[in-house]
């Protein structure tokens, strides 16, 4: 499924046109707005929280610094499309068993950026996951279980 002109935005393995979508819109409101993938939260916009990230092309991005049309064909991937993934659901499950939620409105970018990392470096130590988590933040935790889940997903392996 495309626009007239064959512009289209590949989301959790959906084709959505985006003919009609401004050039200057951000990925974060193209998701939100348009899509209704609520998953993906507005927290900062300036990339500074982590709240926003998705994955594009299996790499991780904030999705509030990222315009739509700069996206092209490569796919996104979403908090609502993440269980597609083998690390996305290993990821789930290690925030799940650590209890690595707390209002859970930041979850869903940790949860997508680590799912990120753990395709990028599969052979991180936790160590090296945390150090790259660090973009993203949570006020209302003490990441003590976010940490327990990174050490989780070590420990099980790559």
């Amino acid at each position: 499924m495309s626009g007239p002109d064959g512009s289209a935005l590949v989301v959790n393995g959906r084709a959505h046109p985006i003919d009609g979508v401004p050039s200057h819109e951000r990925l974060l409101d193209t998701l939100r707005g348009r899509l209704d993938l609520k998953g993906t939260k507005e927290g900062c916009r300036t990339g500074n929280c982590g709240a926003c990230t998705v994955l594009v092309d299996g790499r991780s991005a904030l999705s509030c610094l990222v315009l739509t049309h700069e996206v092209g064909d490569e796919p996104v991937t979403t908090i609502e499309g993440i269980a597609a993934d083998p690390n996305g659901r290993r990821v789930q499950q290690a925030f799940l068993e650590e209890g690595a939620l707390q209002c859970g409105y930041c979850t869903p970018g940790f949860v997508v950026a680590l799912t990120g990392l753990l395709s990028e470096s599969p052979g991180a130590t936790a160590e090296e996951l945390l150090t790259d988590l660090q973009g993203n933040l949570c006020r209302c935790t003490g990441y003590a279980a976010i940490v327990r889940a990174v050490r989780t997903l070590r420990a099980e392996g790559p």
